[in-house]
């Protein structure tokens, strides 16, 4: 018995970390068709910042929610007409916000996404860190009623 018990003791942490190798290796889950409909008028909101178009985000945001920011220390709560103003309309510098792995919980007509960021600036990153968005289903469309962020220069 001693032995059998000494056989596992030294093949486990292998085994172990062979299997989590493996199950990080496999396919990542496909976004069900109603976490996409969640992700779409998030991912509109960046293309229109991309595109400097202050219509499409306001579209895609419920009128009267917020924006809170932190810089630093600094938290910075702005309504979304506020917010929106900060969106240069003119300019040649090139703005980009990719997302990752985003998280989307949904529960009726509420849902959030969690998901980390990288800003681009020129096709440099310039910032990143975590974007929430906390949504609301409005007459069937998803709308974003939310947005929090952080953001850092140390960026991978």
């Amino acid at each position: 018995m001693v032995r059998l018990s000494s056989m596992f003791r030294h093949t486990a942490a292998p085994l172990g970390a062979a299997l989590i190798a493996l199950m990080s290796a496999a396919p990542v889950h496909a976004a069900s068709p109603e976490e996409q409909a969640v992700l779409a008028p998030f991912q509109s909101i960046l293309d229109a910042i991309a595109k400097r178009d202050r219509n499409l985000m306001r579209d895609n945001m419920l009128p009267g929610g917020m924006a809170t920011l932190k810089r630093g220390d600094k938290i910075t709560q702005l309504h979304f007409d506020s917010f929106i103003d900060h969106i240069p309309v003119t300019g040649t510098q090139q703005l980009q916000e990719r997302i990752y792995n985003p998280l989307v919980k949904i529960d009726d007509d509420i849902a959030v996404i969690w998901t980390e960021y990288q800003f681009f600036i020129d096709g440099k990153v310039d910032h990143c860190g975590t974007d929430i968005a906390h949504l609301v289903k409005r007459d069937g469309r998803w709308l974003v009623a939310g947005i929090a962020d952080t953001q850092r220069k140390d960026c991978p």
